[in-house]
């Protein structure tokens, strides 16, 4: 063996033991007790919520034959989101998060009750459409509130759960958990949808919230880092306000998600989609909610066992664009194996996005205002989410049909990067 040759043997010796070093290090969370429970708690929570937001809109689709009171979904439940975030950050930074995001989980349990006491056969055959489309949204209200606490929250107790050298790979994981639950939530929703029908389904859905629960449950309280015991409430949420609007990469992420989110949210007209141009069932309609669920757990383990070392924010930006031209491709098929491939690509464009902003959130935020920070956070892009859904419904009302509402939105998405592009140039040469 000359030189050459045993160089290069030693490079890729070298290689491999890095590769490893990697993999060993960004599992290393799970080396902790209490954020192993914390992966399950997240994983069927998490599925729970995503089963309720499939089974409503796929349940509201067949009463009402309308695309729109999806949208009235999405509105329903931004409201309490947006108007309660700032004052739940104040809150979560003052609390001891265990416990609140315990009562958080609990309550959403009961609204779960009420989703099942509504499909009850007895009581859904003497309603109304329009009753039972009112009762839908105000559960669906009652879960956006719960939901203002609850996500900050979960994003915040992780830096109480794992040592701060591995908070990054804590963040990943978390996000890797929240997907592969979406999967499982979306696509286990639509499979009992057609096996077991709407009211059974939201049997199943309890048990998985009780289950998040218990596990939570065992948990041990913990330590309220918020210092400053004086702060008046409003003064307190300026400074979660102040600080995020002060980074500027921070805030270049939160708001290019923001409105890629807003307009490209697709999902939101699945079941018109499913129904009336695809011509699938509940299952392939299970399937297509999941499909970027699935495409982004995919890149998410990848970029776990593999981190991307350079270039995040440039990354960032291109992975929003090609996210935005997967939504066009989505919105311009009517083959379903076409739609469910732009969307699995579409989700693992998404996937990068998710690594990227939610370690810029972990790696930036200080101990004592993660709670606001993630508030912030929350109202940007959870209720993003949620008024996606609305500017989804009343875009297909007004062009007439998801297919150019869809199209519509993935258009908005790639002048949003355009545009960040040219006006957030840190986020562009930002690297972590």
């Amino acid at each position: 063996m000359d030189i050459v040759d045993f160089n290069l043997l030693l490079s890729l010796r070298t290689y491999r033991n890095l590769q490893m070093e990697f993999k060993r290090v960004s599992l290393s969370p799970l080396n902790h007790r209490e954020y192993r429970l914390y992966i399950f708690v997240r994983f069927f929570y998490i599925m729970a919520l995503r089963m309720v937001a499939t089974v409503v809109a796929y349940q509201l689709f067949h009463l009402t034959k309308s695309s729109f009171s999806i949208g009235i979904v999405g509105l329903s439940e931004f409201i309490p989101v947006f108007s309660l975030a700032l004052y739940a950050g104040h809150v979560i930074d003052r609390s001891d998060k265990r416990t609140l995001l315990l009562r958080c989980i609990l309550l959403y349990s009961v609204c779960v009750l009420a989703l099942i006491l509504v499909t009850l056969p007895d009581i859904e055959n003497k309603l109304s459409i329009t009753t039972l489309s009112f009762l839908f949204y105000l559960v669906i209200f009652c879960t956006g509130a719960i939901r203002a606490f609850a996500g900050p929250a979960s994003n915040a107790i992780i830096a109480q759960l794992v040592p701060k050298n591995i908070l990054q790979y804590a963040a990943n994981l978390s996000s890797t958990t929240w997907l592969a639950a979406s999967i499982m939530g979306h696509a286990s929703a639509g499979f009992l949808i057609a096996l077991a029908g709407v009211h059974f389904t939201f049997y199943v859905i309890i048990v998985y919230v009780l289950l998040a629960a218990y596990a939570l449950s065992k948990i041990d309280k913990k330590p309220i880092v918020h210092t400053r015991a004086n702060v008046k409430t409003w003064e307190s949420v300026r400074e979660g306000l102040a600080y995020v609007f002060r980074h500027k990469v921070l805030l270049a992420a939160i708001s290019l998600d923001l409105f890629a989110v807003l307009f490209g949210g697709a999902t939101a007209l699945l079941p018109e989609v499913a129904d009336q141009i695809l011509n699938v069932g509940p299952i392939g309609f299970g399937w297509l909610n999941a499909a970027i669920d699935i495409g982004a757990v995919i890149m998410i383990i990848l970029i776990t066992l593999n981190p991307l070392r350079k270039k995040q924010g440039l990354i960032l930006l291109c992975v929003v664009a090609g996210f935005g031209l997967c939504i066009i491709t989505f919105g311009l098929s009517d083959l379903y194996v076409l739609s469910f491939f732009a969307l699995l690509v579409a989700g693992m464009l998404d996937g990068i996005s998710v690594i990227i902003r939610g370690t810029i959130l972990q790696l930036t935020t200080p101990d004592e205002m993660r709670g606001r920070v993630s508030s912030v956070n929350s109202m940007f892009i959870n209720s993003s989410n949620e008024l996606g859904q609305f500017e989804s419904g009343m875009t297909a009302k007004i062009f007439g049909g998801a297919q150019p509402a869809i199209i519509f939105g993935g258009i908005m998405t790639v002048v949003v990067v355009i545009i960040s592009w040219i006006k957030a140039p840190r986020l562009r040469k930002f690297e972590y």
